[in-house]
């Protein structure tokens, strides 16, 4: 028998950067455990340099796409996991009985800011930072039963 798997929501505010690279880290290095999705309290568009980084891991992010977070409203979550103040703050009450966690990461530099390989450099950081994280959740958190 398949355990079930925990379902698992990172949110940060425009599904762009960082919730899209850590759904992709969480969902390759732990998807045996958690159905993973990720949703931005303003959704935007996936930005290239995320899609850069997280290719380099050998983790495509081409067919992800930005998504508001009302698409998940009413759907049972285990976790819900912010990764900036912006949407801590401002994470919608709706998600029931499911564990609120929080960890602030670096928002990378806007399209306009320095060169791409500049941006770029801060992504994989961030991503690293992430995936760090990330694995550790992993390793304290079993899924539900």
């Amino acid at each position: 028998m398949i355990p079930p798997k925990s379902r698992v929501l990172i949110l940060c505010t425009g599904n762009s950067a960082r919730s899209q690279m850590a759904e992709g880290l969480l969902r390759h290095d732990a998807g045996h455990k958690f159905e993973v999705e990720s949703a931005g309290v303003k959704a935007s568009h996936v930005r290239p340099e995320a899609i850069e980084a997280m290719a380099e891991l050998g983790i495509d992010l081409k067919g992800h796409r930005s998504k508001n977070v009302t698409e998940f409203e009413g759907q049972p979550f285990d976790y819900v996991i912010t990764v900036c103040d912006n949407a801590k703050e401002t994470c919608p009450v709706w998600f029931g009985q499911a564990h609120l966690i929080h960890n602030t990461f670096e928002d990378p530099p806007a399209p306009t800011v320095g060169t791409y390989e500049e941006r770029l450099t801060v992504f994989r950081r961030v991503r690293d930072e992430l995936r760090t994280w990330l694995r550790t959740f992993a390793a304290e958190h079993e899924p539900a039963t």
